[in-house]
């Protein structure tokens, strides 16, 4: 029995099968990027396929309509197979979520968040200096009295250049040496790393190429973005991301535990990001710019706890499991070679430290980026993606804590939800006397809408609910041409109909979709509120808030404000700093001066565990509501 998934775009996948199988593990098994956030229980509603030929037996779901059905529409994580089968995987808002992007660096927009981090960092002291070193060396080509031999005759040069008394030569290096001093004619151009009086070699090419490159990655639970830079400028070579293959196996880190606990879950998820989402962005952009990945002598990688143990194949299991222990928070000695990354192999990788189970490397990253450690003012990090995490203090203290948000900033839990990509609309008006909406949509002049991103959400709850189309429970009790409602009278605003949006199909917000939203600013408000009575502090002690996180262009903050998401301060004490999870990556792949300070951060910053601290329970669910049940927390939020 055979299954074909014609992939709308792509090319047709055929996968051998048994009877009975399921469809969405079958996809998995063949290595079809089905996007299931729920992790195939049934809840998303987004792992939708279309049944072309063949027989399939299906559970009736809430979220294929009848007229859908008909058409052959299910879910896959809901159909066994019964025959062979031909289905359709369609290109919708979910499979955008797996596209690989990259970024145009000629933006102003693009190197100012680099920018402002190094100065930030430079401001603080911490020097963007490194020990790696690309060096020109010329020898005599041996005769038959000059026997020397090819390694002795290179590490002679090398001593002559750098004036070191040891170079050591790896085996990497080693087994290539004969053929590229021959193929160069005795000149070549020698990569590594310089230790004090030792030069490590690392990479032997010609005398051209003297590119020595670092790569600064961010593994976000929903996106994994990366950039190349130059050692020794600091310039930013290329930028590029693209979703987290491992979203195939759920949106959140729970259910990614979980299937990693399965037999060979280990090393599905760890070939999720490794081979089928790193390995094609790092050769993209290498393409891009017009490097060898053999030139990427070092890496950084900021990650949460569970995708730091995901991507490395060590057993997550126990982060999920109480006392909430992971197998390590630092990690020194990692090689590309090890986790056979397309770089040099010799290039360490270095990881941002963890703090506790639920604030990982991404947060140190961060927290090193905003320069909370160095500042006398009382600042509060909130980092806002699949989780949301944050953290409070200065020079004298930080606290951090994690909250289980979910991933509905980053459109995971919304039904036309989806990353900050091409066709997202990221920002959001509505106007009060006709309900008629004005979208930002990412992507050129004409792009279509596709789905909405985190920033749009935010925007378009909080003036659904300005224009009192909503009340504080996130219900429907305004009519109109935009306000639609189903056969349970579940009321959805659309954002745009049929015709108007780029896959054909409505995008919508439905109750269900606002209910999952409120809960999740519940989380980050009831946290917010929690980590500073844990300090016996107020929101009125905040003196700047700094906000990272990849869900649209950035975040109106009147807006969160207006839906309760983030305390009532001054505007001005806001600041989007975007991802700084990946600008703090770029810190320490360009600085050792940046790797110690982040793991200072780390060993000094005190992890508060919400989940056993008196209070936020009720914090929480005193949160979820718009914007709060204290409506005095929340003097400016106002309706129409």
């Amino acid at each position: 029995m055979k299954v074909t998934f014609q992939i709308q775009g792509g090319s047709p996948v055929q996968i051998e099968c048994n009877a009975g199988d399921n469809l969405l593990e079958l996809a998995r098994r063949a290595n079809v990027a089905i996007d299931a956030p729920c992790s195939g229980n049934g809840s998303c509603g987004k792992c939708r396929v279309q049944l072309i030929e063949g027989e399939l037996e299906t559970i009736k779901s809430r979220h294929i309509s009848d007229e859908e059905y008909a058409a052959g529409w299910r879910l896959s994580c809901n159909c066994k197979v019964l025959s062979d089968c031909i289905v359709l995987v369609p290109d919708i808002a979910s499979a955008y979520q797996s596209r690989m992007k990259t970024a145009d660096l000629s933006s102003p927009k693009e190197i100012a968040i680099f920018e402002d981090a190094k100065a930030e960092l430079l401001h603080s002291g911490i020097e963007f200096t490194n020990h790696f070193r690309a060096v020109a060396v010329t020898m005599a080509e041996p005769t038959l009295d000059d026997t020397m031999p090819d390694n002795e005759r290179l590490t002679w040069a090398i001593q002559s250049e750098l004036g070191v008394e040891k170079v050591t030569i790896p085996y990497c290096v080693m087994v290539k040496l004969a053929h590229t001093l021959r193929e160069h004619n005795w000149s070549v151009c020698v990569k590594g790393l310089l230790e004090g009086d030792t030069f490590r070699c690392m990479e032997i090419c010609g005398p051209e190429d003297t590119a020595i490159v670092g790569c600064a990655i961010d593994i976000g639970t929903t996106t994994v973005t990366m950039v190349l830079t130059d050692l020794v400028s600091g310039k930013l070579l290329a930028k590029g991301s693209s979703g987290n293959g491992q979203i195939r196996y759920g949106a959140d880190v729970i259910n990614r535990i979980i299937e990693q606990s399965r037999s060979g879950g280990k090393k599905k998820l760890q070939d999720a990001i490794l081979k089928d989402t790193l390995t094609p962005i790092i050769a993209n952009l290498c393409k891009t710019a017009n490097i060898s990945a053999k030139s990427i002598l070092r890496l950084s990688v900021g990650a949460n706890t569970t995708m730091n143990h995901l991507a490395l194949g060590v057993d997550a299991d126990p982060v999920r499991m109480e006392p909430y222990i992971p197998s390590f928070f630092g990690w020194e000695g990692l090689l590309a070679g090890d986790l056979k990354l397309p770089a040099n192999p010799l290039a360490p990788v270095v990881i941002a430290p963890n703090i506790g189970s639920y604030v990982g490397g991404d947060i140190t990253a961060g927290t090193l980026a905003a320069g909370l450690w160095d500042k006398d003012e009382m600042s509060l990090f909130i980092d806002l993606g699949t989780n949301g995490e944050l953290v409070f203090g200065n020079r004298d203290f930080l606290m951090s804590c994690a909250c289980s948000a979910g991933p509905a900033f980053e459109g995971g839990d919304i039904s036309c939800g989806m990353r900050a990509t091409d066709g997202a609309v990221e920002a959001v008006t509505i106007d009060n006397a006709t309900m008629e909406p004005t979208l930002s949509i990412i992507g050129d002049e004409g792009q279509k809408c596709v789905g909405i991103c985190g920033s749009g959400i935010i925007d378009l709850i909080s003036e659904l609910y300005r224009c009192r189309i909503i009340n504080a429970k996130g219900l429907f009790i305004r009519e109109g041409s935009r306000v639609r409602r189903d056969a349970h009278d579940m009321g959805r605003y659309v954002l745009a109909f049929e015709n108007e949006s780029e896959t054909g199909r409505e995008v919508s917000i439905n109750e269900v979709d606002i209910d999952n939203f409120i809960r999740a600013k519940g989380a980050i408000f009831s946290a917010i509120d929690t980590l500073l009575s844990s300090v016996d502090m107020t929101v009125d002690m905040i003196d700047k808030v700094y906000v990272a996180g990849g869900i649209g262009s950035g975040i109106n903050m009147k807006n969160a404000v207006n839906i309760g998401m983030f305390p009532d301060v001054e505007l001005e004490k806001f600041q989007y700093i975007g991802n700084s999870s990946l600008t703090g990556a770029y810190a320490m792949v360009m600085s050792d001066q940046a790797i110690e300070k982040c793991a200072e951060v780390a060993a000094n910053m005190t992890y508060l565990e919400l989940s056993t601290y008196p209070g936020y329970m009720d914090s929480f669910v005193a949160a979820c509501f718009i914007p709060h049940t204290d409506a005095r927390l929340f003097p400016s939020s106002v309706q129409e």
